[in-house]
């Protein structure tokens, strides 16, 4: 008869950093679609998905936007958007 009957032990959870917390919520036209871009503190982005979805509502549930995104700190991290884009951007900034 077998030993492995069961179960195994769950292995050690390893100890690595917790990625950062996201801090903005952008929502931009992007060609015609509205979407909605997660970036960190730092403008890293860390994802993009359609802004219609109901997380992004959610999310943005009671938070006042600031309207456009054309200040210096933001050339990078939308430079594949317009200039018009990024001035009807609507950006949030998400609580930690």
């Amino acid at each position: 008869m077998s030993q492995t009957f069961g179960m195994e032990t769950p292995s050690a959870h390893g100890l690595s950093a917790h990625r950062q917390p996201t801090r903005y919520l952008v929502v931009i036209d992007s060609g015609g679609s509205m979407v909605a871009r997660l970036f960190l503190a730092s403008r890293e982005p860390v994802a993009e998905f359609d802004a219609s979805v109901e997380e992004v509502t959610h999310m943005i549930d009671g938070l006042v936007p600031e309207t456009g995104a054309a200040g210096t700190e933001w050339d990078v991290a939308l430079q594949g958007h317009n200039p018009s884009e990024r001035a009807e951007a609507k950006v949030y900034t998400l609580s930690i």
